[in-house]
């Protein structure tokens, strides 16, 4: 008895055709502004000075690159946005996690009544001032952690997170209650591990979130030693005169070199403050695919 294994070729339709074209184009728009900023960021300051906007290299120099590497502000400013995201993360995924276990739980006392104060949260506040003065009670003033501990929880996460603990067979916790297992036992040892690549998507959400970090920073830091990377991206965009004077000696000479070095400086500086997220998502990547297709079975 022979086996025939006939292989047919799928044939592209009209419609594969034009979804494929249309797909690829709205990736190129997606992708060009990036390779815009890229290609400007290592042009030639001479070649910059009348346009912004380029499709082509029309030159290589890391000059721009070379001035904010050599800006101790910039790596003051890594390093606060490198304490705040790890730090920061580590305190929203705990709290967001434990907490949305913990409301999970149908027998939970008052329960029903934090769920309700935590969804008012999602519509109302206090304001601006009223904030203001708390956050200047708890000493959180020019303090790092003012951009920590306020921001640490997510009440649309914290929502998800707990509609999906709902989704959990409650045999599993059960039968592990029967081993002698407590509940902080069980969350640790059972609940994280086959949760991890939903909690992993949401780590991932909280660490963009903490890198892009510049609303508490600009209304609560004045103290330039603990302003986060978008601080600086901010002062970079706006005016490069702090780093232009590093390399010029009268006035004149700088606002010359001002309508030159600008662009350059600005389009470096969005680079490498984009470089550190960039570098940790493919190493979630295939638990943000998970948590994703988790979400969308058991929704």
């Amino acid at each position: 008895m022979t086996d025939i294994t006939v292989g047919k070729r799928k044939r592209w339709g009209a419609f594969d055709i034009g979804a494929f074209v249309f797909l690829g184009l709205l990736a190129l728009i997606t992708f060009f502004p990036f390779y815009n900023v890229l290609i400007i960021s290592v042009a030639k300051f001479e070649t910059i000075s009348k346009s912004s906007f380029y499709i082509f290299p029309r030159s290589f120099d890391l000059a721009a690159y070379k001035l904010l590497i050599e800006d101790m502000k910039f790596w003051t400013s890594i390093l606060n946005s490198v304490i705040v995201t790890v730090v920061g993360v580590l305190f929203s995924m705990t709290i967001s996690v434990a907490g949305a276990y913990a409301l999970s739980k149908r027998g939970m006392p008052g329960r029903n009544a934090m769920l309700s104060l935590i969804l008012f949260t999602m519509f109302f506040n206090g304001g601006l001032i009223p904030f203001y003065l708390v956050v200047k009670e708890l000493g959180f003033v020019n303090n790092i952690l003012v951009m920590i501990i306020p921001a640490g929880l997510n009440t649309f996460y914290l929502i998800i997170m707990k509609n999906y603990f709902n989704t959990i067979p409650e045999s599993l916790e059960e039968s592990a209650k029967l081993d002698g297992a407590n509940d902080l036992y069980i969350l640790l040892k059972i609940i994280i591990p086959i949760s991890a690549p939903f909690i992993a998507t949401f780590a991932l959400f909280y660490a963009v979130e903490r890198w892009n970090e510049w609303w508490y920073a600009l209304i609560f830091i004045s103290d330039a030693s603990k302003t986060p990377l978008q601080i600086y991206l901010r002062e970079t965009l706006i005016t490069s005169n702090s780093l232009l004077s590093l390399m010029t000696q009268t006035l004149a000479e700088q606002e010359q070199a001002a309508k030159v070095y600008t662009p350059a400086l600005q389009m470096a500086a969005v680079v490498l403050s984009s470089i550190p997220i960039i570098a940790i998502y493919p190493f979630l990547q295939k638990h943000f695919d998970k948590g994703i297709m988790i979400g969308s079975i058991k929704g």
